[in-house]
């Protein structure tokens, strides 16, 4: 048999995408490598171009320009620039942060300052808010005027250390987060995470974290969506600060050791091929991904309710499981069994190796795990159901 062709390492897989922005590149990048995408944002980013006070803080700011400013997001930068413009304020905001000590948060906050003709003076390895706090701290801050751009969040903990320490500070607060405005893409999201059609919830925000989390619990949910993150399904997260709200409440999180999109999906294709079931079957290797099965190292895409009934199998190598139980498990409330013959069928037809699934005369079915594998082997009583096994070369007349 010629080798198996090359299987991207997230094929089979499915990632929840909760971002608002550059939702359009993660997706991307995890198609590339043969990921299916949900897309669900959880929130959306109103920008305040119009509001009277972010007018009204940088008309003080120019009148009275900061000692330091700290940029946190390229975006928001930008957009501060753009709107001191509309205002008639855009080359005053600039003389007054180019008398400024600018920090930036991460390399797209030092992008945006250089590219508006300025130049940062420090930028933090991590590229955390909490560090930027800390290197203030240990230079002292007493008696200077500070100017912290915004996020989105209100980051009182910074605001309040930094005034603790004696510093005058002022908050810029260009663009805030809001939910969407059509919930039904997140309600979908958190329908198929309940389902158990989501392998991985993407994460690149704090706010995109709390915003799935407050609709699932407007819609009742929440407990059942934290204990599917706490399982099956893989928190990823673009850094520590995405990841904070969700470990508060222990959820297990994935993150890279750079805060970018890039570090993001090169991650997840490196951890997330590893938490596939691997069975060695009938002289097979059967490896459950998600929505699909490789046999052998070949791709076996599966239509949902054969991927149910497989799951239940997977669930209990080489024990027989009855015609009542996959029944039950079978998407949209089947009650004949002899819908689980034909569910059968085809999931033998689609997995190219009918032998996988065993038929267990008046039990039902099995997944013929090689004796002693994975930890487990037939009992006495899945040893005495051998004898009644018939395979399904002889099993033509019921699950076809």
């Amino acid at each position: 048999m010629p080798d198996a062709p090359a299987v991207p390492p997230l094929a089979g897989f499915t990632v929840g995408v909760t971002a608002a922005r550059r939702a359009e590149e993660l997706a991307t990048m995890l198609e590339r490598r043969g990921a299916s995408i949900q897309h669900g944002p959880a929130l959306r980013i109103v920008a305040l171009a119009d509001d009277a006070d972010l007018e009204r803080r940088t008309r003080d700011l120019v009148a009275d320009p900061p000692d330091i400013t700290i940029a946190t997001t390229g975006i928001g930068y930008r957009g501060w620039i753009e709107a001191a413009d509309g205002w008639g304020l855009g080359e005053g905001l600039l003389i007054a942060l180019g008398r400024s000590e600018l920090l930036a948060r991460g390399p797209k906050a030092r992008g945006a300052i250089r590219a508006s003709g300025l130049v940062d003076a420090w930028s933090p390895e991590s590229e955390s808010t909490a560090e930027v706090l800390e290197h203030l701290l240990e230079r002292g801050v007493e008696g200077r005027r500070i100017a912290v751009q915004l996020h989105g969040e209100a980051l009182p903990d910074v605001v309040e250390a930094l005034e603790m320490a004696g510093a005058q500070v002022v908050t810029v607060p260009v663009y805030r987060w809001a939910p969407p405005t059509d919930l039904g893409p997140l309600d979908r999201l958190i329908d198929a995470t309940l389902a158990g059609g989501i392998d991985v919830m993407s994460f690149t925000s704090a706010p995109a974290a709390a915003g799935l989390l407050s609709r699932a619990d407007d819609r009742g949910v929440r407990d059942e969506l934290l204990t599917a993150l706490r399982g099956p399904v893989l928190a990823l997260c673009v850094g520590p600060v995405t990841a904070a709200p969700l470990e508060d409440l222990d959820v297990p999180t994935v993150q890279p050791q750079r805060s970018r999109l890039g570090a993001m999906v090169r991650t997840c294709e490196s951890v997330v091929p590893d938490r596939a079931r691997r069975l060695p079957v009938a002289g097979h290797v059967l490896e459950l991904r998600g929505h699909a099965v490789l046999v052998d190292g070949r791709y076996r895409a599966l239509p949902p309710t054969p991927i149910a009934l497989l799951r239940v199998l997977v669930r209990r190598p080489g024990r027989v499981v009855s015609r009542a139980e996959l029944l039950a498990a079978q998407p949209g409330g089947a009650e004949d069994e002899h819908a689980v013959e034909n569910a059968i069928g085809r999931l033998r037809a689609a997995l190219g190796e009918p032998g996988l699934v065993q038929t267990v005369v008046r039990r039902g079915y099995r997944l013929a795990l090689e004796p002693g594998q994975d930890g487990q082997c037939a009992g006495a009583a899945d040893t005495a159901d051998a004898a009644n096994t018939v395979d399904v070369a002889g099993d033509a007349g019921s699950d076809r």
